[in-house]
């Protein structure tokens, strides 16, 4: 085992803990959101489910890789020497106290959620109906595709998904989805898509058909496989 990575999960989320208010205060509201909603899906992952826990870590430490180099839980990330923190039996507990400490139910008392800053960052983004999206699809919307559920309790799909002018889902979300689990964990998927990738340069929903199609998958796999 890595020794500087052992029970490093722990250690990222007691630091973060201890300076949500620099943490607040350095990153932007959208970049703030995205970090929510990583916490959120480490929150809720089964414990022994380690591809889940890896990847929701992931996220985490992508969103936090914003937070300017001087910054206590950038150093502790760096530290790390850009690995993925080993997840122990603590971590998802210890994210899961981590939403008390930012204001918001933990999952593990509930469904209901109050305010939710990542949900309306990501609702902030071009959606279709579920009418919509049958139509683009030519019938019901394969499992892959990111749904998620509003505040209305209605069905919208983020429109990133599906080629311009009217077209059909990208070939290469679909890909990408199924290695992000997002029948599974639609707001991880989305968040995943719409957050900034250091490895990419650029947010991966922005750079569809800019980048080789291979260069979105290479990047979801990394994340998937917790490498």
């Amino acid at each position: 085992m890595d020794e500087p990575r052992a029970g490093a999960a722990e250690r990222l989320l007691a630091l973060i803990g201890e300076h949500l208010d620099t943490i607040r205060e350095e990153l932007d509201d959208a970049q703030h959101a995205l970090l929510l909603a990583w916490l959120k899906t480490l929150a809720v992952a089964p414990a022994d489910d380690d591809r889940a826990v890896r990847r929701a870590l992931q996220g985490v430490r992508l969103a936090l890789l914003k937070l300017p180099p001087a910054h206590p839980v950038r150093r502790e990330l760096d530290s790390l020497r850009g690995a993925v923190p080993l997840a122990g039996p603590g971590t998802v507990a210890g994210a899961q106290e981590l939403m008390a400490w930012f204001g918001l139910p933990s999952p593990a008392r509930g469904p209901a959620y109050g305010p939710d800053p990542e949900r309306d960052l990501l609702f902030g983004q071009p959606v279709l109906s579920a009418a919509e999206a049958w139509g683009r699809c030519g019938g019901a919307p394969p499992p892959e595709l990111i749904r998620l559920r509003g505040p209305d309790d209605r069905d919208r799909y983020p429109e990133f998904q599906f080629a311009p002018a009217g077209g059909t889902p990208h070939g290469v979300v679909l890909e990408v989805n199924r290695l992000l689990l997002a029948d599974i964990d639609p707001w991880g998927a989305a968040a995943w898509w719409l957050s900034g990738n250091t490895w990419l340069g650029g947010t991966p929903a922005a750079l569809l058909g800019r980048l080789p199609d291979h260069r979105l998958v290479g990047a979801a796999l990394e994340l998937a496989e917790g490498e």
